[in-house]
């Protein structure tokens, strides 16, 4: 899936969050969205699936501007980008097996003998295949976002969007999860786009940043290509972050 946002703008009564923003998601990779807090990342997250309309500008996916279409027409590109929350976004008076399920069974995608084998597969893939009767409250923080990542696999997704990943989670947590996330954007072909403030996470799982700064994108690069920069509001961002992994 290709995705193109040209010169998007979004206020919010008199806070303009989006100010001109323009990027380029590539297909079959992973675009890392990079900024501190307030910055306008997770309004861009939304926008890309139609959940907010922008003020102005257009969002491309696979050519289709989606920001005029109405919410039926909204529907069949929703189907084919998976939404990841930070909390995950699970349902806690359903069970492990019942949330991943959810979609599959809400949209009748398929007989319930093969979502039983469907939900398996992504768990197994999840390394919770034995999980299935767990409820969300008795889960860890990185249990929780593989289940919400095995409920958005089971509907085959053409892209994925990642909202603050490894938030709340401990480093070495942090390191599965975007282990995790490189793995299956190896194996499955998706096109991810990952919205963080975490440095570690930009630098290692993206092949492609943008740097949002007061609603516009301050600069755009590889990982390389960002520890060189010489512009002083990323090296100002980069040294305020944790020792970061060394270049491959």
């Amino acid at each position: 899936m290709d995705i193109q946002v040209r010169d998007l703008y979004k206020s919010f009564g008199s806070n303009d969050v989006l100010r001109g923003m323009s990027l380029d998601i590539p297909p079959r990779k992973i675009t890392v969205v990079l900024g501190g807090s307030g910055t306008g990342k997770s309004v861009l997250l939304k926008h890309l699936v139609g959940i907010l309309r922008p003020d102005s500008g257009s969002i491309l996916v696979d050519g289709q501007d989606i920001t005029g279409l109405r919410e039926q027409d909204l529907l069949p590109i929703r189907m084919r980008i998976g939404l990841i929350f930070q909390g995950g976004a699970l349902l806690n008076s359903l069970n492990v097996y019942e949330n991943v399920a959810l979609g599959l069974t809400e949209h009748r995608m398929a007989p319930e003998k093969e979502i039983r084998r469907i939900v398996q597969e992504k768990l197994d893939l999840m390394g919770l295949g034995d999980r299935l009767r767990e409820m969300p409250p008795n889960l860890s923080g990185g249990m929780r976002k593989r289940v919400a990542i095995a409920r958005t696999l089971t509907m085959q997704p053409e892209a994925i969007l990642y909202d603050e990943p490894t938030t709340g989670l401990d480093p070495p947590r942090a390191g599965r999860v975007d282990s995790l996330i490189r793995e299956m954007s190896q194996k499955t072909g998706v096109t991810s786009v990952v919205v963080t403030h975490d440095l570690i996470t930009a630098f290692t799982l993206a092949d492609v940043i943008y740097f949002i700064h007061e609603g516009k994108i301050e600069e755009s690069g590889s990982p390389a290509e960002f520890r060189r920069s010489s512009n002083p509001i990323i090296q100002a961002f980069i040294a305020r972050g944790p020792v970061l992994p060394k270049e491959a």
